[in-house]
């Protein structure tokens, strides 16, 4: 059976190498280059970038926190708005947009809070956000269905290529990432350990991608779990959800998946 091997650099400390230091990078990072290169960005959004904004936030849609233009909507034109949103971001906050609360940010400068909120609050939504929510509604409806142990397994996601046995490119990826990452709490392969809940047990219980993203991004410091926000995108734990998912429904074994 094959083995991963583990990766040494994460928010716990030295781990076991998966993957080179480039290879290590470009998975943290290659989303964030991407948005870079995709064209200019004011200084406030650039801000926001270099921050670990874009880990919890979208511009358009609902990620862990809200929306940015719907952040700008809610306040246009309130008296005050700018200071209570940068001491909200510099100091933290919970309770205005439900209960995950956001982490402070003492590390942003005055200046640098002054311009990612002036950027915030200059956003309009998006002519086709309401289109772009219907085709993230109809994608998210589809179900991919396989039999395991003579029983129907439904999923919202793909785990195997067409034509094949062979896992999807984000199943993969998502079984890199465990393993170079998540592995130490939360055993290799997704198996479980002494130190942290079995994802998979999570899964069959109940446990959403939606919700997953929201524990790793926040953590849970009272029993210990970092957050991830900054280090992972809601990209990156979806395609972990997609792995652990595919191994607790038992259609991916231990070991490096089929690619």
């Amino acid at each position: 059976m094959d083995r991963p091997v583990i990766r040494p650099s994460t928010p716990f400390g030295p781990r076991r190498p998966l993957l080179c230091a480039a290879t290590a990078l470009a998975l943290v990072t290659g989303g964030l280059s991407a948005a870079a290169a995709a064209g200019p960005a004011t200084v406030g959004e650039q801000v926001a970038k270099n921050s670990d904004c874009f880990s919890c936030h979208a511009v358009d849609h609902r990620v862990v926190g809200p929306a940015f233009d719907a952040v700008a909507a809610k306040y246009a034109g309130k008296p005050g708005a700018k200071t209570l949103l940068m001491n909200a971001v510099k100091n933290g906050h919970v309770g205005t947009w439900g209960q995950i609360p956001m982490p402070a940010h003492p590390k942003l400068s005055p200046q640098q809070l002054d311009e990612v909120i002036t950027w915030v609050l200059s956003l309009k939504p998006a002519a086709s956000a309401k289109s772009g929510a219907a085709a993230a509604t109809a994608a998210a409806a589809k179900t991919y269905s396989y039999q395991v142990e003579g029983k129907p397994v439904l999923l919202n996601f793909p785990v195997f290529q067409a034509g094949g046995k062979k896992v999807t490119p984000a199943v993969f990826r998502g079984f890199e990432l465990f393993n170079s990452y998540c592995f130490r709490c939360h055993g290799v392969d997704a198996t479980g350990s002494e130190y942290a809940p079995d994802l998979r047990k999570s899964v069959i219980n109940g446990m959403t991608e939606a919700k997953m993203t929201d524990i790793a991004m926040t953590g849970i410091k009272a029993k210990g779990m970092p957050s991830w926000a900054g280090f992972f995108d809601p990209k990156q734990l979806g395609e972990i959800y997609q792995y652990v998912a595919a191994r607790a429904y038992k259609l991916v074994d231990e070991g490096t998946p089929p690619q």
